[in-house]
């Protein structure tokens, strides 16, 4: 994806500004005090008595996406000061998201905010009509660790107002917290805070004074009725069960007795034909326990249609003493004897049945993706018909467990539930190297570190392995596979490429298969498969270093020039593959495509109608539904309109509008009308993607099949990702023998990334750019290397700062730390040098002893100016959590067989340098990979030719590699480390052959290496 993008990465961002979109809350301004009032109590005079700081001391400090989006602040005198003699005064120009908190000091109690009615302060406004976001924060160790509450005011007035925010505003945050959820009670008993995060725009600022606690609390505050469901589907002529509940801060009893009146009315079932009307009022007296419960019964009663859509029975509450429910229960008759409810019928006849009774916006509904965290609870799910909600990089629920995913994406369902013809959401999530998004869950290697394997069987089992995970929580659709062909390392998404070579990313499409199982789909509704997506289409592994035109991007979203020839053999064929595997989804890139000699000059993915309704559902004969990256029709030309009309008509079937889902579907809506967009287009769109939600058997099993759920991170997946990260490390140079290692060896291990289970994992790792640090549960390098040998011969010093007399060898782990997608961009504050740090452990252990460097990284790394002081190199890539994959292989548990999927530059300036350049010198070529614990066969010459006549008649893929590997080893060991052009050439040139099935070939250039060495 998407994977990911400009506005997912800005995706904390829509952090505030856009959380509380749903349910903005009019300004309440000060009024008269009640004669029983406790007095205000200040929080902030802005008179320096709380000084710029951060925690864990008390302060006033700033944040935001990047450090331009910071605010600028000051304590200004100011002689209109609503209070004292000082202001805050501020200043911002945000793009991403920024703000400021007030923390209270960490190694202090939290305080007390219980006795009072809301917050005020004293806001100088411009009359933008622009909305803030204030947010307060309760329960936890500190302010940054704490849970978050907000509310929104509106600056719609000009000079000193007094604002007024009761806690009873106040709505707890769906779409980010920063530890989970700790009881999702507002404590007000235990405050630790508050912020305010200033609007996205045109630059502006703000003055602020004075804000104070106010007023008397009431129970209201303290206590609150729930219903145990939004959504209670029943069938016609059953009855729901709507269970009341009453809950209290503390779990006190109720100090005042809580009343609810109730009554069936509304909706779009007949009181009386559809369902018996009720109505009356329960009482929890004085002294009622916390979490005590009433149950009101509504029955419906069967009519006499035969075949009926869904109807509501809303169920309206009027709470006397409590805080009443956030929404409206609805009761839920669910429809029936309608032909697309019939599981025998075909998939054709049941969407084409379904397609005919929806209006116009429900199918525009259907074709709007929505981010879990702007929804809130899920009620806009019905209100606005979405056909789909995501889980971006880091959306996550709380706790982040996969009973938690599970239940959050149930509730989401239930949801659908609620809407005329009950049609399922389909959940989708970026799990890209495994359930990446869930703690706990198995982290496979990186796709550059599948490619480096050169095994589709092993492609296919991780595939399986993830799908298995994932469906397990719920979730149905995966955004992955990448089969980007990656032609330049400086990109940030490289080791998203199984590699640099069409033959070799086709050969690893049998992840494919292993997401979704049969190509026809029929494997589809099994508890552990996925929808698949291929991403991104089309060439976005092509773009030219410095042509991205966002933010700070060098070449991420960038333009792709490609001849026709070179669009349709490097980054189309895996394309076509893919189709043939039958994925069900395709994600088009970010970037742009501009194909010489058309005339059309670049061209955004996302309105590309030529390469996707002629090339990908026509030619390629595609049949499953387009969905847009991340915001991706936004940078199309144009205003919003615009947009959805060029990306509906250039073939984009469902739009990932995370925050705008609104604005898109009811823009779609007026595209139609209006004629702008036909309606057989949006009828193609909805008849695709209601096929794959019929073929996942979301209609008959909405909800999540945990029966997997206890394999989750367990041994079976984990010995997958094991064996998959022993492939994947590619063993570059091995002066002397020195691998594998012994285990009565006394090892030296040092470096940056020896026992970083973040480092190791990479970007896309619990959260979008991953992070440094025991972010999951996994084994790190260092960890597995002291299980593989005796404790006492494995030492670590990571700056290799301890002494090194007495080792037999050592192993220097270093590489890079974590990001995703342009972010790591070389040029965007990255290089492919190592830090100071690394290269000077480097230093200091190969200049004590025989030495082995690992390289953790998504990419090549330059290491020639110290190649000759090294006596082992590995490419290590993004192993995943499993380093004992890496420890099998260091010391002869497993043969070291991995291959190059990328050449490995000699210097920055020879990118991009890839496989069948006329010039090309590398480091080491494409393909490259020595081996342990195999013989090289003797002959020489004779034994190729040799090889080469078995290969003329092989006709087996296995059987085929298998000649060609024999080759590959002898004119590897002619060679003996000294990598020239004239060998390195035609031994890359080799390996391409040999993926794309001509073994005769491969080893008649395996021979021209061999005589050049």
């Amino acid at each position: 994806m998407f994977t990911a993008r400009t506005g997912r990465r800005r995706r904390a961002a829509v952090l505030a500004v856009c959380a509380l979109a749903a349910g903005l809350l009019p300004l309440t301004t000060a009024g008269p005090a009640a004669a029983d009032d406790p007095a205000p109590v200040p929080v902030d005079r802005f008179e320096g008595e709380v000084p710029f700081a951060a925690q864990p001391a008390e302060g006033i400090f700033t944040w935001g996406s990047d450090t331009d989006d910071n605010p600028k602040l000051e304590f200004k005198e100011r002689a209109d000061a609503p209070e004292g003699a000082k202001v805050l005064e501020g200043s911002y120009d945000i793009s991403g998201y920024g703000g400021f908190s007030h923390d209270y000091a960490a190694d202090r109690p939290a305080h007390d905010w219980s006795a009072h009615r809301g917050v005020r302060f004293w806001w100088y406004g411009d009359g933008s009509g622009r909305k803030l976001t204030f947010e307060i924060k309760d329960g936890g160790a500190h302010g940054e660790a704490s849970e978050l509450w907000n509310t929104t005011f509106t600056d719609d007035f000009s000079g000193w107002k007094q604002v007024e925010l009761p806690f009873t505003q106040f709505a707890y945050r769906t779409d980010y917290q920063p530890v989970g959820g700790i009881d999702h009670v507002l404590g007000l008993d235990a405050m630790w805070g508050y912020a305010v995060t200033l609007p996205v725009g045109s630059k502006s600022g703000f003055a602020m004074d004075h804000v104070e606690l106010y007023g008397k609390a009431d129970q209201s505050l303290r206590a609150q009725v729930a219903t145990d469901a939004a959504v209670y589907p029943v069938r016609e002529g059953g009855s729901a069960e709507v269970k009341l509940s009453v809950t209290t801060t503390g779990n006190v009893p109720v100090e005042d007795a809580v009343t609810v009146e109730y009554a069936t009315e509304g909706g779009t079932a007949g009181p009386g034909k559809d369902y018996t009307p009720v109505s009356g009022k329960v009482t929890f007296p004085a002294g009622t326990a916390s979490g005590a419960t009433k149950t009101v019964t509504v029955a419906t009663t069967k009519d006499r249609e035969r075949a009926e859509s869904a109807e509501t029975i809303p169920l309206k509450l009027t709470v006397t003493g409590a805080k009443a429910p956030a929404e409206t229960p609805q009761v839920v008759v669910d429809a029936h004897g309608l032909p697309y409810l019939d599981a025998k019928l075909p998939v054709r006849k049941r969407v084409a049945d379904l397609v005919s009774r929806m209006s116009l916006a429900e199918k525009a509904g259907q074709m709007t993706q929505a981010e879990r965290g702007a929804v809130g609870t899920g009620g806009d799910v019905a209100a606005y018909d979405l056909g789909s909600l995501l889980s971006g990089g880091g959306s996550t629920p709380t706790p982040n467990t996969p009973q938690a995913w599970a239940k959050m994406i149930d509730g989401f369902q239930l949801r659908a539930q609620a809407t005329r013809f009950q049609i399922p959401l389909i959940y989708g999530v970026d799990a890209v190297h495994g359930h990446n998004n869930l703690t706990g869950a198995t982290i496979m290697p990186h796709n550059i570190g599948i490619g480096a394997t050169r095994d589709p069987e092993l492609a296919e089992k991780s595939g399986a392995v993830t799908a298995s995970e994932v469906r397990a929580t719920g979730i149905p659709w995966d955004f992955a596979p990448c089969l980007c062909v990656s032609r330049d390392e400086r990109w940030g998404r490289s080791y998203e490429s199984f590699g640099e070579d069409p033959a070799l990313v086709r050969s690893m499409e049998t992840m494919i298969q292993g997401f979704q199982g049969r190509a026809d789909g029929s494997d589809l509704d099994r508890g552990d498969k996925v929808l698949a997506t291929a991403k991104h289409y089309v060439g976005d592994g092509g773009t030219a270093y410095g042509s991205s035109t966002t933010g700070t991007y060098t070449t991420d979203q960038g333009v792709t020039t490609v001849t026709r020839k070179e669009l349709e053999a490097v980054h189309l064929a895996p394309f076509d593959d893919a189709v043939k595997r039958g994925v069900g989804t395709v994600m088009p890139s970010y970037s742009s495509l501009d194909v010489v000699g058309d005339a059309e000059g670049p061209v955004k993915m996302h309105g590309n109608s030529a390469m996707i309704n002629d090339e990908l559902k026509g030619r390629l004969g595609f049949d499953g539904f387009v969905i847009s990256d991340w915001n991706g029709i936004d940078q199309l030309p144009g205003d919003y309109a615009s947009d959805v009309r060029t990306s509906v008509n250039a073939g984009v079937d469902m739009v990932m509008a995370p925050y705008a889902y609104k604005d898109f579907r009811d823009d779609l809506v007026a595209e139609v009308k209006a004629g702008r967009v036909t309606e057989k287009r949006v009828d193609d769109a909805v008849a695709r993607i209601l096929t794959q939600k019929f073929r996942l058997g979301l209609f008959e099993k909405p909800y999540a099949d945990t029966s997997r759920i206890d394999e989750i991170g367990g041994a079976a997946h984990r010995a997958v990702a094991r064996r998959a990260a022993a492939e994947s490390q590619v063993l570059l140079k091995n002066a002397g023998g020195v691998l594998p290692l012994k285990k009565s060896q006394k090892v030296y291990v040092a470096g940056s990334n020896a026992d970083d289970l973040g480092n190791q994992t990479g970007g896309w790792t619990i959260t979008w750019q991953g992070q440094s640090g025991n972010v999951t549960d996994g084994t790190t390098i260092l960890q597995a290397m002291r299980k593989a040998a005796p404790d006492t011969t494995v030492a670590y010093s990571k700056d290799a700062s301890a002494a090194t007399d007495g080792y037999d060898v050592g192993v220097v782990v270093v590489g890079e730390t974590p990001y995703a997608e342009g972010v790591g961009d070389v040029g965007n504050g990255n290089d492919l040098e190592l830090t100071a740090a690394d290269k000077a452990a480097v230093d200091k252990v190969c200049g004590a002893m025989k030495c082995v460097v690992l390289m953790v990284s998504g990419r090549p790394q330059l290491i020639g100016d110290r190649l000759g002081d090294v006596d082992g190199l590995v490419a290590s890539w993004l192993p995943g959590t499993e380093g004992d994959g890496v420890a099998d292989v260091l010391y002869g548990k497993r043969a070291f067989t991995g291959q190059l999927p990328v050449t490995w530059p000699k210097s920055e300036a020879q990118l991009p340098i890839n496989v069948g350049d006329t010039a090309y010198d590398p480091q080491f070529p494409y393909g490259y990979g020595l081996t342990t614990l195999t013989k090289v066969p003797a002959g020489g010459e004779r034994t190729l030719a040799s090889l080469a006549r078995a290969a003329r008649h092989v006709h087996d893929a296995t059987a085929g590699r298998a000649l060609v590997a024999r080759a590959r080893l002898i004119v590897q060991e002619k060679a003996g480390g000294r990598v020239t052009a004239g060998w390195a050439k035609p031994f890359a040139d080799a390996d391409q052959l040999s993926l794309g099935g001509d073994y005769a070939g491969a080893i008649g250039k395996l021979v021209a290496a061999y005589r050049a060495a």
